[in-house]
Order: structure tokens, then C-alpha cells, then sequence
């Protein structure tokens, strides 16, 4: 599930990178129509001119998703014989993958061919979302378009229709999201008479008593390709904040970067916190029964301890985001999340829209789902469902529901990987032994020599 940005992407946010780099984590951790000009969205007024090709009723909608999603898809097919579908599975974007931008550029070009319906990650519709030339109608449809009720839009959890959201329009709907909390060992904390923290001073103070009274545990780690989202995203460290459309504000130098980077150090310095990744391989088997706490995402519960550490049932439990003490907002991150967009380009936006529609909003398909539904009701039913908490040592309904309103929408979705940069110079710098706060420079002007050349202008304030 790690996912180098989630895998994000583009920003390889996806569950595809969620699930679909899981599957591979947890084996690591186990060894170790036809163009038209008039379709439009004016950026500055926030109103679609969106117009839709032909309709047909009743005719065949394509759609394309990843082998995660694919059961999904077939149930719906299943339950709705008489929508015509063909079904094609794909890599769903994950670990950054350009192939879904690449065949639509191509039928761009061609004229026809385009999907009725796919399922990507948050950075697919970065691009998606615009014309990829003069002439073109972008490839997403904006759903809020007369295509889904405002009142099923507004049943997602706050802010997880963001990275959706371009323009005054919204062009997917979320699958899933991951949002980050505190995990740790029940049975091993109350063994030592530890308390739960609630601020990050708590877990930092906790951190610092744990090297000192039980060497070898561990409180978490920034060694994964997706720790950042964890720690600097839940800080509110303006690293990838899109200040307007073609803006990007990176400044690692703020105080919300550098009080986290600093926290970071001083557990790295005591070995409370591994330079190591929980998914790198040998971690699970040398040190995965010394994981006290872990701050991450919320599939951390069945894809990293249960399949990735083996540990036993009614151990691991979970609690909200940490706060920071004096502060009155908690705010955290997210690690994962795909979304399904409908093109615009189909002749049956009825039949996408309402296959869309199931996928993320009905019980029927989201209380089986590997991973937390973005829709609130279904969330609900997927906490109902036995096989999604019995393996824990608490009732992890109420911190996941909170994380999932507590998202901050300030680390923006943009057309390039929040990853590649802490995976290429924030890394590499740790194993050698550099601290965060030293590495922050270099970590900005990776960040910054990105966007650029995604066509961003990058400012640090």
C-alpha cells in the first residue's frame, strides 16, 4: 500500500498505489463520441459549458479499472444485466503510471476510442480535467454537471472531493481515502503502563521514554516512499500548496515544517523512529513485532500489521490524529485514495454516471471494499462489516470517522508526485545519516525544479 505518493501519480495517491502497491508491500513484508470545440470550462468564471456528445440509450459503456476494482465492477454488471459493458483491466495509474493520459491523447488525436468510465488516481485528473489541446474537450466529464445529485456530492467526507475539483467543477468521484491516525499496541502499552498520546509533544515525550526504557521499539517510521504524507502532510507543512491554479507555494522553512522536522530528528536521534521503512524489505521479519506505535493511514491496520508484521488479532488498535498541544484544530493526512471519473466523450453519460455512482456510494459494493469508502454512508456500512475491525483490540469506527473529516486540503493535488522528490533527496540523505532539518533545503528545491517543469510557477511564500 505504500505507494509512492500515494502512489499517487502522478501523484501517486491512488489506492491503487494504496491496494495495489499493498498487495506488493505486504509480499515484501512477508519475505521480507467525437472531439468538440464547444465543450469548454471557463476557469474564471467557474461556469461549464459543458455539452454532451449524442446520446444513445441502452449502448455499451467501456470501462476501464485496476485488478483491485475489478470484482467491483463485475458485481455491478452482475446485479444490472441489461447495461451493456465491456470491462477492461489496467494498471489504474498506480506507482505514477501515464498510460491512461497516453491513450487518451492518442484517441484525442484519432478522434474515437475513449472509455466511458475509469478508475485512476487524484493526479489523473490534473490533466483530465483540461483539454489537452485547443479544440479538445477535456476527457472528464464535471460531474456536478446535471450527472450526480449535489446531495450525493455533499455525502463524501469534508475536503475528500478536493483533489476532484478543478475550476469551479468537480470530475470524479472518490473511491476511497486513506486518512492518517495514531496505531498502536494495545497490549503492549498497557503491559508498560503507557498512555495513549493525544498531542505531538505526548508522542514525542512517549518516543523519548521508549528508547530510553525498552531500546529496540519503535514509534514509527520515515523511511517508506510515503512517510512525508504522514507526518508533514498531518503538520500542515506547506510543501505542495497550490496557491492558485498555475502556482505552486513550496516552503519547507515554515514553522509547521520545521517543528515536525525537528520533532522527527530528536525520535530519529534516540532510535525511537526507523530510517527504515516498515515496507522495506527485512523490516517485518527483524523488527516488525517492536512497532509500538505507527502514525500512518488507515488500511496500516490490515495491510501492514496483520499482513505485514503477522501480529495478533486483538493487539493493534487505533486512535485519532494527533494535535499539537495549544492548537485548536487537528488536522492530518492521507496516504492513498483512488478515484473513477466518466469521460465526457460518452454516448450514455447515464448509464457511466449511475456505474460510477454504485461504485462509491452503495453499501452493497463499499462494506466488502479492501479499503475506507471517501462516501460517508458507506464508510458506515464498511465499519459494520466484522472482517473490517474484529482483528482489532479496540472500536476503530470513531477515530477512523474523525481522520476521515480531518484531512487538510492545504497539501493540494498537482500534475507531478509528492513522492519522487523525498524519495530521490530526503532518503537517500537519512541513510547517510543527515538530519531532516538540514535536508529541508534540498528537499524544497527538488520539489521546486518538479513543479517547473510541470509548467508551475513556484513560490515559497
Amino acid at each position: 500500500m505504500e505507494s509512492s505518493r500515494s502512489p499517487r501519480t502522478g501523484r501517486r495517491h491512488s489506492l491503487l498505489r494504496a491496494a495495489a502497491v499493498t498487495l506488493s508491500l505486504a509480499t515484501a513484508a512477508a519475505l521480507a463520441g467525437c472531439a468538440s470545440a464547444d465543450t469548454t470550462t471557463d476557469s474564471s468564471s467557474g461556469q461549464s459549458a459543458f455539452k454532451p456528445v449524442a446520446q444513445k440509450a441502452g449502448s455499451q459503456i467501456t470501462v476501464w479499472a485496476d485488478s483491485t476494482r475489478l470484482p467491483s465492477v463485475q458485481a455491478y454488471q452482475k446485479s444490472h444485466p441489461d447495461v451493456k459493458m465491456k470491462i477492461v483491466t489496467y494498471d489504474g495509474g498506480a506507482d505514477g503510471s501515464t498510460y491512461l493520459q497516453s491513450k487518451v491523447q492518442l484517441f484525442d488525436r484519432t478522434g474515437s476510442g475513449w472509455p466511458d468510465v475509469v478508475f485512476g488516481t487524484p493526479t489523473d485528473v490534473t490533466w483530465a480535467s483540461e483539454a489537452t489541446k485547443p479544440g479538445v474537450r477535456p476527457f472528464a466529464a464535471p460531474l456536478d454537471e446535471k450527472l450526480v445529485p449535489q446531495s450525493t456530492l455533499d455525502g463524501f467526507a469534508k475536503g475528500s472531493l478536493t483533489p476532484c475539483q478543478f475550476n469551479g467543477h468537480t470530475y470524479c468521484l472518490r473511491n476511497d481515502i486513506a486518512q492518517v491516525l495514531l496505531w498502536y499496541n494495545k497490549s503492549l502499552m498497557d503491559k508498560w503502563g503507557y498512555k495513549v498520546p493525544t498531542t505531538w509533544q505526548e508522542y514525542e515525550a512517549l518516543g523519548n521514554k521508549v528508547a530510553k526504557d525498552h531500546p529496540g521499539y519503535l514509534v514509527g517510521s520515515v523511511g517508506d516512499t510515503n512517510s512525508h504524507e504522514s507526518y508533514f502532510w498531518s503538520g500542515q507543512c506547506p510543501a505542495f500548496s497550490l496557491v492558485k491554479p498555475d502556482t505552486l507555494r513550496t516552503d519547507l522553512q515554515d514553522p509547521k515544517c520545521t517543528r515536525m522536522a525537528k520533532l522527527l530528528d530528536n525520535l530519529i536521534s534516540a532510535k525511537a523512529i526507523a530510517t527504515q521503512g516498515f515496507f522495506s524489505q527485512g523490516f517485518a521479519k527483524n523488527s516488525g513485532s517492536k512497532v509500538l506505535m505507527a502514525y500512518g493511514p488507515s488500511w496500516y491496520g490490515q495491510y501492514l500489521f496483520k499482513a505485514g508484521f503477522k501480529t495478533p488479532a486483538k493487539q493493534i488498535a487505533a486512535a485519532p490524529p494527533l494535535t499539537w498541544q495549544g492548537e485548536s484544530t487537528t488536522a492530518t493526512g492521507n496516504v492513498g485514495g483512488g478515484v473513477w471519473m466518466v469521460s465526457s466523450h460518452s454516448a450514455n453519460l447515464k448509464a457511466s454516471t449511475d456505474l460510477v455512482t454504485w461504485l462509491t456510494t452503495s453499501d452493497e459494493n463499499q462494506a466488502a471494499a479492501p479499503t475506507y469508502p471517501a462516501y460517508t454512508q458507506a464508510a458506515k456500512a464498511w465499519l459494520a462489516n466484522p472482517a473490517n475491525r474484529n482483528y482489532f483490540a479496540n472500536d476503530v469506527s470513531e477515530p477512523f470517522e474523525q481522520a476521515a473529516n480531518e484531512v487538510w486540503t492545504g497539501w493540494s493535488n498537482t500534475r507531478f508526485s509528492d513522492s519522487t522528490a523525498w524519495s530521490s533527496v530526503v532518503l537517500p540523505a537519512l541513510t547517510s545519516g543527515k538530519s531532516l532539518t538540514e535536508t529541508l533545503p534540498a528537499w524544497q528545491q527538488e520539489i521546486a525544479d518538479e513543479a517547473k517543469t510541470q509548467g508551475y510557477k513556484v513560490v515559497d511564500q
